[in-house]
């Protein structure tokens, strides 16, 4: 299904989530405050369409930038939409001032979705309209390179917005599952927080060093977790496996309710990552570009196996 789509917002995932949509050879218009904003936005997405070129993803970027179209101008950004994905900071004042500039804009069909991480879709719509064309379409970063989508409607979305997006979300190449309660975080958030939480909790206890908690991970369950999920997995170790580990691991768990002591201590001495150059490690620009390449071309060569298996390579 093609929509006339609008991303508003040109950040790390509106500009990665428009650079997807034109990847699936679809238009797109991309929204920004500012021609500096869209600027930067647009080269982001020359270089990103660079690297995919080299994996081999794409013959030339001259295969999706005609296909972008960049406004400042919300008006003119909306003029022909059907479809609207924004893609702004996780404020609900700054997203229900967005909306209301929206509604007066476009029709009652055009549908309004939210790439927020974790917010409700019922409470980005509390006031709208139209609540029943509201609905969540949390894409996962980066998003051009990761195939998820959770979909989420609200208390009040109506089920032919929901089976609209599914099948215009499932027509870019992505897939689509449909988180059919509202739950903070969702599923993909939920169960990645509970493995942070489980690897923060070891950490603090002194069990491993934090390159043996991460080694735990991407040399063992990471390794299979891209073929079998943790449902899956459990079938193939054998359900009464799993429940007699789950009988008594589970009460040994952590049960932090908040972020623990050693990640609290970090964020106080503004050690926020790769952002400030330390957080659980020290980081230089040149070990953070080396670790961040390596998972881009993994995260590729991951989409060129998807892409093989279809047979549209």
């Amino acid at each position: 299904m093609t929509e006339h789509v609008t991303v508003i917002g040109t950040g790390t995932m509106g500009h990665s989530i428009a650079l997807a949509i034109a990847w699936a050879k679809q238009p797109v218009v991309l929204y920004g405050i500012s021609a500096e904003e869209l600027t930067r936005a647009q080269q982001g997405i020359v270089e990103k369409a660079e690297r995919m070129v080299e994996e081999g993803l794409l013959q030339a970027t001259s295969d999706i930038t005609p296909l972008i179209s960049y406004h400042d101008d919300l008006e003119q950004a909306l003029a022909d939409t059907t479809f609207i994905i924004e893609a702004i900071p996780e404020k609900l004042t700054m997203k229900h001032e967005l909306y209301q500039k929206i509604e007066s804009l476009v029709s009652s069909d055009v549908i309004i979705a939210s790439n927020t991480s974790g917010l409700k879709p019922s409470d980005l719509a509390l006031g709208s309209q139209h609540p029943e064309r509201f609905i969540v379409t949390h894409f996962w970063n980066p998003a051009h390179l990761i195939p998820l989508v959770e979909i989420v409607p609200g208390a009040e979305t109506v089920e032919a917005t929901v089976l609209r997006t599914k099948e215009w979300i499932e027509g870019i190449d992505k897939k689509a599952i449909v988180v059919r309660q509202e739950v903070p975080g969702f599923i993909g958030n939920r169960l990645q927080f509970a493995l942070f939480r489980e690897a923060q909790a070891l950490y603090d206890a002194g069990v491993a060093t934090k390159e043996d908690i991460d080694a735990a991970v991407t040399y063992s369950i990471g390794r299979r977790l891209p073929i079998t999920g943790p449902l899956m997995s459990a079938d193939f170790g054998g359900l009464d496996i799993f429940k007699d580990i789950s009988d008594y691991l589970f009460d040994d768990l952590s049960t932090l309710k908040a972020a623990g002591a050693g990640l609290n201590e970090l964020v106080s001495y503004g050690h926020v990552g790769v952002r400030s150059g330390r957080g659980y490690y020290e980081w230089n620009e040149a070990e953070m570009n080396d670790v961040a390449t390596k998972r881009e071309k993994l995260l590729m060569r991951f989409l060129l196996e998807d892409r093989n298996d279809k047979g549209d390579a």
